[in-house]
């Protein structure tokens, strides 16, 4: 008698015991984060992008690192946690592949193409490529180890012009801040950040542009806390809804 009254009250105890604690969730709605370094030119896409990520996927919130892709490739390479990676140019993609980073085969999914912004009205008259270099002229540019500054370095080689900027930014934000801020009598930024800005700047298009299209890759890495969310992102971008948003953007097809 005593061991079956002992014995029913282990079993209360282990009763109670299970019903004091939440059943856990299934895996696949437990809240995560996925986090996605992506060049800063992608920025207003990118963010439209990971909201619709959101909507289709409850459980996950995407955390964004907008900046240089210079930048983006170093601090991934230094073992920034990131799962996945967008970049403005294939050279700092294949950085990250040479280091052994990435999951799989980086998918080439939009281009894009330079312009010159100047502040609202063109006070300036800059009206060429080549009017960038006159005396007297303010002119910000991207730093050559960013892809726009690398695109801008390879205008003045076609177009036998050689710029000396007031800054050099490590950002084609940052440029265009310097523009619609009356920092600067104009920059030379990418024809999605001028579109973004809207009638804050003037564009002023220049052939030499279409010698330096710059072809951004996007890869799920290999150290990403979730791959299937990482390859689910890569997926939205690379598929009908990435493209749409893309060329509503000003994208070109890569």
């Amino acid at each position: 008698m005593r061991l079956r009254a002992v014995g029913a009250l282990a079993a209360v105890l282990v009763a109670g015991c299970a019903t004091s604690e939440p059943a856990s969730a299934p895996t696949g709605s437990q809240p995560r984060t996925l986090t996605v370094f992506a060049a800063a030119s992608l920025k207003t896409v990118f963010t439209e992008l990971g909201a619709r990520f959101e909507n289709d996927h409850p459980a996950t919130t995407v955390a964004f690192n907008f900046a240089g892709s210079s930048d983006l490739a170093t601090q991934i390479g230094q073992g920034a946690p990131a799962d996945v990676f967008a970049s403005a140019d294939t050279a700092n993609m294949d950085k990250v592949v040479a280091a052994g980073l990435v999951s799989g085969a980086p998918v080439d999914f939009a281009a894009n193409t330079l312009t010159i912004v100047t502040p609202p009205g063109n006070p300036g008259n800059v009206v060429s490529f080549a009017d960038l270099a006159r005396p007297g002229t303010l002119v910000v540019v991207c730093a050559p180890q960013v892809p726009c500054g690398a695109a801008t370095q390879k205008v003045e080689e076609l177009a036998g012009v050689e710029l000396a900027p007031a800054s050099e930014e490590s950002a084609v934000t940052d440029v265009l801040g310097k523009v619609t801020s009356g920092q600067a009598d104009a920059g030379v930024v990418y024809v999605t950040d001028a579109a973004a800005a809207g009638d804050r700047v003037t564009t002023v298009a220049f052939p030499e542009a279409a010698g330096a299209v710059n072809t951004y890759p996007i890869a799920a890495l290999a150290g990403a806390a979730d791959p299937g969310a990482a390859q689910a992102f890569v997926d939205l971008v690379t598929g009908p809804v990435g493209r749409q948003a893309l060329a509503a953007a000003g994208f070109a097809a890569p």
